[in-house]
């Protein structure tokens, strides 16, 4: 069987992705090209899987499981630009023309708002836990996929972009970057 080709196609959109359009993006700067991709790393509650509760977050539904002690994050209006779930599976939930929120109050080489520049990419998964192979595999081609489409100049964690540096923690010290190195070369 012939593998299927990834492409980003003139709308933003992975050929390869699952598509959730959250509510929590808009419109990028128009004078500011995509030159960062960060990668972090999400769950809900942390270190739980495949519950779909990244989903509802990024969708703004998060309240309908008020009885789940998400109380801290009901309110948050937050998405990235895509999410590999621990078996490979890629979801997207905002077009990577547009603005995914991502970043938070961030800052790279001395640009703040890292969202106007950026794709966000999570994991799912903790910064104490590892990353599947299947996760590894996939972000690589996502991340060639990408670096052909824009003109990205680096990867970052988002612990290194995130302000007051040391706000976040993501993808953590087990995210492998040799290995993810390796794969994107």
């Amino acid at each position: 069987m012939m593998e299927t080709v990834w492409k980003i196609d003139s709308e933003g959109m992975l050929s390869a992705a699952d598509f959730l359009k959250s509510p929590n993006h808009d419109n990028r700067p128009s004078d500011i090209d995509v030159e960062l991709l960060v990668i972090h790393c999400i769950s809900l509650p942390p270190g739980k899987y495949g519950n779909g509760y990244v989903d509802k977050l990024f969708m703004n539904e998060i309240e309908k499981l008020r009885d789940l002690q998400f109380s801290q994050i009901i309110d948050l209006r937050v998405s990235a630009h895509f999410l590999i779930n621990r078996e490979g599976n890629i979801t997207q939930y905002v077009s990577c023309l547009k603005r995914a929120w991502h970043a938070g109050k961030s800052r790279w080489r001395n640009k703040h708002n890292c969202n106007d520049f950026s794709i966000g990419i999570e994991l799912e998964g903790t910064d104490a836990t590892r990353f599947t192979e299947k996760q590894y595999f996939n972000l690589a081609k996502l991340t060639k996929v990408l670096k052909r489409k824009f003109a990205i100049r680096e990867i970052v964690p988002h612990s290194e972009i995130a302000l007051p540096i040391g706000r976040k923690s993501d993808p953590g010290e087990l995210f492998e970057w040799d290995k993810y190195k390796k794969l994107i070369e």
